[in-house]
């Protein structure tokens, strides 16, 4: 009897800065053995082109499967079709309020609306400093909706000397809340400070 296919992750990435972060979670995926369905938004094209000299094409070679933002009509637009959840890296204010509004234009708002509702983990990477206000209200909204909002903020302590130590640190730990372990994070009691054992 063969095994149920596994359900795939849904990485979005939307248009704020820090485009790479969502490369690298497609890279993480392909690594770990993860499916992935993937939406970049129109103005990620234009980051991701900038800030990684990457075209769309070149970033949907690394998913197993892209949608175009504009199909709403897309599996991932739909809570019948399981998944493993959802997260956008990075994610842009614009983005994030749709989300909590409810009100989506998009196939990459739609899905995480979906993921919502469907009780399933929301990881917003959001990408903006600093934040007024209505950004940290909006957050808080999100938050008791059940997502999950995750800045990409560098660990320190771990040691990290490059931008893309930061980078995968940031990502690992944002994989870690779907329940996935990502061989470059460095963990506390691991790999860093007192190693577990160790103590008196």
């Amino acid at each position: 009897m063969s095994q149920p296919e596994r359900p795939p992750l849904v990485v979005g990435i939307s248009g704020a800065s820090g485009a790479k972060l969502g490369v690298r979670v497609l890279d993480a995926c392909r690594e770990l053995d993860i499916a992935t369905h993937l939406v970049v938004s129109r103005a990620a094209v234009l980051t991701l082109a900038s800030e990684t000299g990457l075209d769309a094409a070149a970033v949907s070679a690394r998913a197993g499967v892209t949608h175009r933002v504009g199909d709403v009509g897309a599996p991932i637009a739909s809570g019948s079709f399981p998944t493993r959840g959802m997260i956008i890296a990075p994610c842009s204010v614009r983005t994030m309020s749709e989300v909590a509004t409810g009100v989506t234009s998009s196939l990459m708002t739609r899905a995480a609306d979906v993921t919502l509702k469907e009780r399933r983990p929301l990881v917003l990477m959001v990408r903006e400093t600093p934040l007024h206000l209505g950004h940290l209200r909006t957050m808080a909204s999100l938050a008791e909706m059940g997502a999950i909002i995750a800045p990409p903020t560098p660990a320190f302590y771990a040691g990290l000397t490059t931008l893309d130590e930061a980078i995968d640190q940031c990502v690992g730990r944002a994989l870690d809340l779907f329940g996935v372990a990502w061989r470059p994070v460095r963990r506390w009691g691991r790999d860093i400070g007192p190693v577990a054992g160790d103590r008196a």
